[in-house]
């Protein structure tokens, strides 16, 4: 079993979700959500808990997208909580996540919104 790298900053976790899809590493994109988190995709709805998340990007990488990375915002902190983002490249107005701090000290997603209409 492979070690897969960690978020040690919240603007990481935006990076290696990249990474992964591009990799279609399922379990790897899994790992980047805490177990309870809250993903609102597909558009209009929100998919709750790492094994739905899981169930959501295994279509995804189904079919065979490649992401770029795009150019983040600055990062809000707040204790162990951050706030990310991204103008999206696709058009659909941004990209917004709430990251956690784990005891570890690494990063996760709590709340994920991949696409804000314009």
């Amino acid at each position: 079993m492979s070690v897969r790298e960690t978020a040690r900053q919240p603007e990481d976790v935006t990076r290696l979700f990249v990474e992964r899809v591009n990799s279609k590493d399922l379990d790897g994109l899994v790992e980047l959500y805490e177990p309870d988190a809250v993903l609102g995709f597909p558009p209009g709805q929100e998919t709750i808990g790492q094994d739905a998340i899981g169930d959501v990007y295994r279509q995804l990488l189904a079919a065979g997208p490649r992401f770029e990375l795009e150019e983040p915002l600055p990062t809000l902190r707040f204790e162990d909580l951050a706030l990310t983002s991204t103008r999206a490249a696709d058009g659909t107005g941004g990209r917004v996540q709430v990251l956690r701090r784990q005891p570890d000290g690494s990063w996760r997603r709590i709340i994920d919104r991949p696409e804000l209409p314009r």
